[in-house]
């Protein structure tokens, strides 16, 4: 039997006993939690022990909506145009041309992380920087891409592509050609047919894991394993058969936009959880995408775009009675839904369906979840609670950084605009209130920086420049509802809170230690926190 006893500041989100200075831990499982006398009289002569002094130990923390396999992409097999900060088109030239010359073996090119403005390209710019091989740019938020002209040629984008898809999705020039711009369904097509292998995944999420633990997560929630190329799942499984997956991963699998058969679908989600599903790979529901984002022009909001009369957003998947099937079916496996509800009208759309699934079904715990919520009604916010679905919200969207703030006023208005991104209400209504950062498609997945986002709704100084300003302080939440919303609320999310989210006795032994109490320090010190070991089953797999 592995014992090990753990010191320090342990904050362990159980209201019994919210505060301990130790943990016994025997085969990878909370056997003990208080005091370090006790824990050495009930430890063995063997235990290791690891003493993290006046650091604080708080429960792993969970991700509540990501993306692996394209994070660990975009980390070793991508153009980082990221770095490059806010919409810089000579910066992201200069980003290509360096990944390029570096990678001349590459017969494909894809960059990712570019934010749009309004400043407008088209093909003729990606092919000055590579015009004899395919080049992608995608912005980060996924949702968007540009081709180059062979990139164009090879995923088959001509003036039918763009007739059959609409102009909304497929720009053209003055003469009906296809200008290099598509957004949403398209950009869902060609994503997974982008040239990749099984092992080039493994690689990813390798990667990808690494980054994870050390950052302090220990487990997150995949919202679309399949959402990048198919064979991810096979990737995942085959990791883990092999011994080498210490993240624990809980995935939602892709469905497409008002999917023909809901029950076939559903059907095929659990025929592979019970082929590929093990401990740290299981799938546990389904993920489709309601909408866009607002910056694209494809959220779905409850009122039209300023900017577009008429128009607004681009509804993807808006079948009603599809939706509720997807959500009675999956209620039949014991699975949820989780999906992408950006603008408002998306989200309100969304409940109507969870609302007339749960009078077939009578189940008001499903724990369906809506994940990013832009702009959310007072009513929809009542609603989500009363239907016992999950928020997924993302602090650090919440600041109004310069530029894409300007952009959501002069889309929506700027009365929706500055009542962006509500927290506290979701809480105050009595919902399971969870983060998340929906990395890479957003450039941070940090804990101190969530805390900090939470609470001031804008960034630390050091962070792009001190630019940004706090939006909707009437949302600010407090650390105790952050830490929350990092550990044990996810874990009720993935229905693991019986053996994930705090520290207690018969849990797994998931632990990450900072050099801060996030709960009482100044939140300038919080900002500047430290990650200092992450702890999964027990074991320390990651020490700064």
């Amino acid at each position: 039997m592995k014992q090990s006893i753990i010191l320090g500041n342990i904050i362990t989100v159980d209201e019994k006993r919210p505060f301990a200075k130790a943990a016994l831990v025997k085969d990878g499982v909370f056997a003990y939690i208080g005091s370090a006398e006790e824990a050495k009289k009930l430890a063995g002569a063997d235990a290791q022990v690891l003493d993290y002094g006046d650091n604080y130990i708080y429960p792993g923390f969970i991700e509540s909506h990501c993306h692996g396999h394209l994070a660990g992409y975009r980390a070793i097999g991508q153009a980082d145009l990221m770095q490059a900060g806010f919409t810089n088109y000579p910066k992201y030239r200069e980003i290509m041309m360096d990944f390029i010359a570096r990678n001349p073996q590459r017969n494909f090119y894809l960059a990712s992380g570019w934010v749009e403005n309004e400043e407008y390209v088209n093909k003729s710019y990606l092919d000055e920087i590579c015009s004899d091989k395919p080049l992608i740019m995608q912005t980060g938020g996924g949702h968007s891409m540009l081709l180059n002209t062979k990139a164009m040629e090879w995923a088959g984008i001509d003036a039918e592509y763009a007739k059959k898809w609409g102009y909304d999705l497929v720009h053209v020039d003055k003469n009906g050609e296809p200008d290099g711009y598509i957004c949403e369904g398209p950009v869902f097509e060609i994503v997974p047919k982008l040239p990749t292998s099984v092992e080039d995944i493994k690689e990813y999420l390798l990667a990808w894991q690494d980054f994870a633990i050390s950052g302090g997560f220990t487990a997150v929630g995949d919202a679309g394993a399949e959402v990048v190329h198919p064979y991810a799942p096979q990737a995942y499984y085959e990791l883990e058969q092999e011994g080498k997956l210490k993240l624990r991963t809980y995935a939602y699998m892709y469905v497409t936009d008002n999917i023909a058969s809901p029950k076939a679908e559903i059907a095929r989600i659990a025929a592979q959880r019970a082929e590929i599903s093990g401990e740290y790979f299981h799938i546990i529901g389904a993920k489709a995408f309601l909408d866009g984002v607002t910056e694209a022009h494809t959220g779905w909001q409850n009122q039209d775009y300023l900017d577009q009369p008429g128009y607004h957003g681009a509804e993807r998947f808006n079948d009603h009675d599809k939706m509720v099937e997807l959500i009675v079916e999956a209620d039949k496996e014991g699975m949820s839904v989780h999906v992408h509800s950006e603008g408002g009208g998306a989200t309100h759309f969304m409940l109507g369906c969870i609302e007339d699934a749960e009078k077939i079904t009578g189940n008001k715990d499903q724990r369906n979840v809506l994940a990013h919520l832009h702009f959310v009604t007072d009513e929809d916010i009542r609603r989500m609670a009363e239907t016992g679905s999950v928020p997924a919200v993302p602090p650090m969207w919440t600041p109004a950084a310069p530029g894409m703030y300007d952009q959501e006023v002069a889309y929506v208005g700027k009365e929706l605009a500055d009542q962006a991104y509500p927290i506290k209400s979701f809480y105050d209504a009595g919902a399971n209130v969870v983060f998340h950062s929906d990395y890479p498609v957003s450039p941070m997945m940090n804990v101190k920086y969530s805390f900090y986002t939470a609470e001031k709704r804008t960034y630390p100084k050091e962070l792009f420049g001190g630019v940004t300003s706090p939006r909707n302080m009437e949302e600010a939440i407090t650390r105790e509802q952050s830490l929350r919303a990092m550990t044990i609320n996810v874990a009720r999310q993935f229905h693991q809170e019986h053996r994930l989210g705090s520290i207690e006795f018969g849990k797994i032994a998931n632990m990450t230690v900072f050099d801060c109490d996030f709960l009482h320090d100044d939140i300038e010190k919080v900002a500047q926190a430290n990650i200092v070991a992450t702890i999964i089953d027990g074991e320390e797999v990651y020490k700064a």
